[in-house]
C-alpha cells in the first residue's frame, strides 16, 4: 500500500545512519524532476583513519568518490542526498532490506523484508551455504511460488543476468520478455534490478490473453502495475515501444527464439539472455539429406541427430548475432538435474561486425551442413536486396 513519502524517507534515514548498514543505492528520478547525480551508493568502509561512510556518485560520465565521519558529517551527506528527487532507494544493513519506489503521485511504494542475502543450508550435510540473490522468504516467493527447484532456477537466471549487466550501470533500464508466459522469472528479474536501485520499466509479451490477465493482476497485487505491464501478442508482431535496451526470451519453443532474437538485432538491444527449447527446424533440415562426409555417424541415430541439432542451432545463432553486431557466448545456467534446457545464449551489443574470416567460418557451416538457420531467414528478410 502507497505510504507517506516523507515517513518512508525518514525510515531510510534511520537506515542510512544505523551502524548495522552494509548497503545503500539511490537512482532513477521521480516524475518531473532530475536528480543532480543520477545514482549514489553508500556503504561503510574502515580506513587507517577509522570508520567511514563511503559515497560514490555518478553525473552519468564520471564517478566521484568520498568517505565521510560518522557523526554530523556523516548525518549532512545522507540528508543531502535524501533531498536529492531520486526514484528509487534500496536499503541493506545486517538485519534487513528496504526498497523504496516513488509512485507517479509522489507517494512511497515500500517493501521491508530480511536482509537479502540470507545463507541456506545446502544438501549433502556440510557446512557450506548458498547466498541467494533474492531472499527466499521474500513476498514475490509468496505470488509466484516458492519451491526449492524454483528458488534454484530463479537464482541461477539472475546470477546469468547479473553477469550480463555492467556493474556501473545507470540510468533508466528498458526490459521487455518476450514468450514469458506465466512471468515468475519476469517477476523475479524486475525486483532483483529495482532492488539494484535501477529505474526500471519492464513488459512482459505472450500470445495468450489469458496469461496477460493473469499476470497484470499479479503486477497489481505486488504494487508494480505502473513499472510492469504485459501485451498479448506474438513475438514476432507484438507491439513495444520504445525499443527496450535488454531482451529476454526464457525458453520459447524452436523458431520462437528465433523471432526473439531477431527482434533484438532489430532494436539494437544493449543486451540479451535468450535460453533456448528445443530444436525441431534444424533436425527436420539434417533429415533430409545425408550428412557430409566423413559426419554420418553424427546423425545416423536419431537421438544423436537431434543431440547435434541442439549444438548446431545454436552455434549458429550465436554466430548470427557475431555478424549482426553482438558479442555471443552460450553457457550453462543452471544445473542439468533441474532442467535438461539448461543452456542460455547471452549477448552484449559491441556494434561492431564480424571479421572477414569470421563470415567465412559461419557461411562453410551452413554450406556444409547445407542447413538454413530460421534466424538467418528473419534477418535477411530485413536487409536491402543486394546492388
Amino acid at each position: 500500500m502507497p505510504e507517506s513519502l516523507d515517513a518512508a524517507l525518514a525510515q531510510v534515514r534511520a537506515l542510512l545512519l544505523d551502524p548495522a548498514l552494509t548497503r545503500a543505492v539511490a537512482a532513477g528520478r521521480r516524475r518531473g524532476r532530475r536528480p543532480t547525480v543520477v545514482r549514489a551508493e553508500l556503504r561503510p568502509v574502515t580506513l587507517k583513519a577509522g570508520p567511514r561512510l563511503q559515497i560514490a556518485t555518478s553525473d552519468g560520465a564520471r564517478p566521484y568518490t568520498r568517505n565521510v565521519t560518522p557523526g554530523p558529517e556523516t548525518a549532512a551527506a545522507v540528508d543531502e542526498l535524501l533531498a536529492e528527487p531520486f526514484g528509487n532507494w534500496h536499503v541493506e544493513t545486517a538485519d534487513a532490506t528496504l526498497q523504496l519506489r516513488v509512485t507517479k503521485s509522489g507517494e512511497a511504494q515500500v517493501h521491508r523484508a530480511a536482509a537479502t542475502a540470507r545463507p541456506v543450508a545446502t544438501p549433502g550435510g556440510n557446512d557450506r551455504a548458498k547466498e541467494y540473490l533474492l531472499d527466499p522468504g521474500d513476498e514475490i516467493f509468496t505470488e509466484i511460488g516458492g519451491s526449492a527447484a524454483k528458488r534454484r532456477q530463479v537464482d541461477a537466471f539472475l546470477r546469468a543476468l547479473a553477469a550480463t549487466l555492467p556493474d556501473e550501470l545507470t540510468g533508466p533500464l528498458r526490459v521487455v520478455d518476450l514468450g514469458c508466459g506465466n512471468a515468475y522469472l519476469t517477476f523475479a528479474a524486475y525486483r532483483y534490478l529495482s532492488g539494484r536501485g535501477l529505474d526500471v520499466e519492464l513488459i512482459g509479451v505472450d500470445v495468450r490473453e489469458d496469461q496477460r490477465r493473469r499476470n497484470t493482476e499479479l503486477a497489481r497485487r505486488l504494487g508494480w502495475a505502473d513499472r510492469v505491464s504485459f501485451v498479448a501478442g506474438t513475438i514476432a508482431d507484438a507491439v513495444v515501444d520504445p525499443a527496450p535496451d535488454l531482451v529476454l526470451a526464457l525458453h520459447a519453443c524452436d523458431t520462437a527464439t528465433d523471432e526473439a532474437l531477431a527482434r533484438a538485432v532489430r532494436w539494437e538491444a544493449r543486451w540479451v539472455l535468450a535460453a533456448p527449447c528445443c530444436h525441431h527446424d534444424l533436425a527436420k533440415q539434417l533429415r533430409a539429406h545425408p550428412a557430409p562426409a566423413p559426419y554420418e555417424l553424427l546423425t545416423r541415430q536419431g537421438i544423436l541427430r537431434e543431440r547435434f541439432a541442439d549444438v548446431l542451432t545454436d552455434a549458429l545463432r550465436a554466430g548470427l548475432l557475431r555478424v549482426h553486431g553482438y558479442r555471443a557466448e552460450v553457457v550453462e545456467f543452471v544445473d542439468s538435474q533441474h532442467t535438461p534446457r539448461n543452456l542460455l545464449i547471452r549477448a552484449r551489443r559491441t556494434g561492431t561486425g564480424a571479421t572477414g574470416p569470421q563470415l567465412a567460418e559461419y557461411r562453410e557451416l551452413v554450406d556444409q551442413w547445407r542447413v538454413t538457420p530460421r534466424l538467418a531467414t528473419l534477418l535477411a528478410a530485413d536487409e536491402p536486396p543486394a546492388a
